[in-house]
């Protein structure tokens, strides 16, 4: 366990998101026993003009015009909101052009933080960077970390946003630090083509809403439908979930109601699924309520298509699905082997039906228990381990004495 240092964190996400966040999580186990700056993103011109009347924006530009911009959440933790503003530019067509403009971000970016770091006495710090391949791209030769790390905990290549220039700006990123921290085995072998020092340090989750020993209530909106409820909580997006196989699981299986919990992007608002009678979208729920829909599931399941994004994405509703014991089946991908003795896996349309059979035909408490247990080992507390046990390899001398 790591103790008393400084540890700065930059990342993708703020901390008033209103999805989770896992390098919140990470910070959050840091600053435990050290302390901790959690660094929001600069507001970028483009968004300052564009969307000024947005009430996170207006957050922004308060603190740019002089508010508190350092808020302690909690000991041992402080967010930081920039005053700067930086150019927006990934426009801008060669990556050689971007990086130029690329670093005066930086350097705009790296003032504010050290401004930060003088008020709180930070000193000899560790910069966790949390993917932020651009803005954060100078950080280490301008805050000149003690150590340096770099956290990779999606595939972003898949979007033409962060290709455009990420595709040569990562893997060099990558390169320039210390060592690198996924959190799947893909990552970490994607990572470890640039940077030696690389690790799977898993997942955490966050599982205490879901409390295998209480009894929930069933949703109004579940129990009038037919058994066996066969349930997806989460965002249902086109380019996770395969569409097809949904569509052919529905129409072999008519006696099934397919039950999706969350907001449906606009793949799915298009799509032919709504002329199925047995496929029900129930909509977004508040996170309070979840258990109730997820306990009442006979199955839970997660059909997510095979692609570039998928094969390396850890879907986190599996330990929630697990956390509550319930029987699941999902696609077999690299990640996902992971949970293959507690989870039935498939790839197909027909193999999904045969293994919900199965898993309805071979539930019992042996295997809730089971399922519980690999849920409740998958805590921020043991992937925070992992990373420190990470360091200690690449820098010895920072293991306790």
């Amino acid at each position: 366990m790591m103790k008393n240092r400084d540890i700065v964190i930059v990342g993708l996400q703020p901390w008033d998101i209103e999805i989770g966040s896992n390098c919140k999580n990470i910070a959050t186990e840091f600053a435990k026993h050290n302390r901790v700056l959690y660094v929001n993103a600069p507001i970028d011109r483009k968004t300052y003009i564009r969307d000024k009347e947005k009430p996170n924006v207006k957050k922004r530009i308060d603190i740019i015009n002089g508010a508190e911009n350092l808020v302690e959440i909690a000991p041992n933790l402080w967010n930081l909101y920039p005053r700067s503003i930086i150019h927006s530019i990934n426009w801008v067509p060669f990556t050689g052009l971007f990086s130029i403009f690329n670093k005066s971000n930086n350097r705009k970016f790296a003032q504010d933080i050290k401004a930060a770091m003088q008020r709180l006495g930070f000193k000899d710090i560790i910069l966790f960077n949390d993917s932020d391949m651009f803005r954060s791209y100078f950080l280490n030769e301008m805050l000149k970390p003690d150590l340096s790390i770099y956290y990779s905990r999606d595939n972003l290549m898949v979007h033409k946003y962060w290709y455009k220039h990420g595709h040569i700006l990562e893997p060099k990123l990558m390169s320039r630090n210390a060592l690198v921290v996924a959190n799947s085995e893909h990552l970490a072998r994607t990572a470890a083509q640039y940077n030696r020092n690389s690790f799977n340090v898993g997942q955490g989750c966050d599982i205490s809403v879901f409390d295998s020993t209480k009894e929930y209530a069933v949703p109004e909106d579940l129990a009038q439908l037919p058994r066996p409820i066969i349930g997806y909580i989460g965002a249902v997006l086109g380019h996770r979930l395969d569409i097809p196989m949904i569509r052919e699981i529905a129409r072999l299986r008519p006696d099934w109601s397919l039950v999706f919990v969350g907001n449906l992007d606009a793949d799915f608002k298009n799509s032919d699924l709504h002329s199925f009678p047995n496929i029900h979208f129930l909509g977004l729920k508040e996170e309070k309520s979840l258990p109730n829909y997820l306990q009442h599931f006979d199955v839970a399941f997660n059909p997510q298509s095979i692609n570039d994004y998928t094969v390396a994405n850890y879907p986190r509703k599996i330990d929630e699905y697990l956390a509550l014991g319930k029987p699941t089946v999902a696609t077999d991908t690299a990640t996902m082997s992971i949970f293959r003795d507690v989870v039935y896996l498939g790839s197909s349309a027909e193999e999904y039906i045969q293994l919900i059979e199965r898993a309805i035909t071979e539930d019992s408490p042996e295997k809730r228990q089971q399922r519980i247990a690999c849920a409740a080992s998958h805590t921020w507390d043991q992937s925070v381990k992992a990373i420190y046990e990470a360091i200690y390899k690449v820098r010895p001398d920072l293991q306790p004495k």
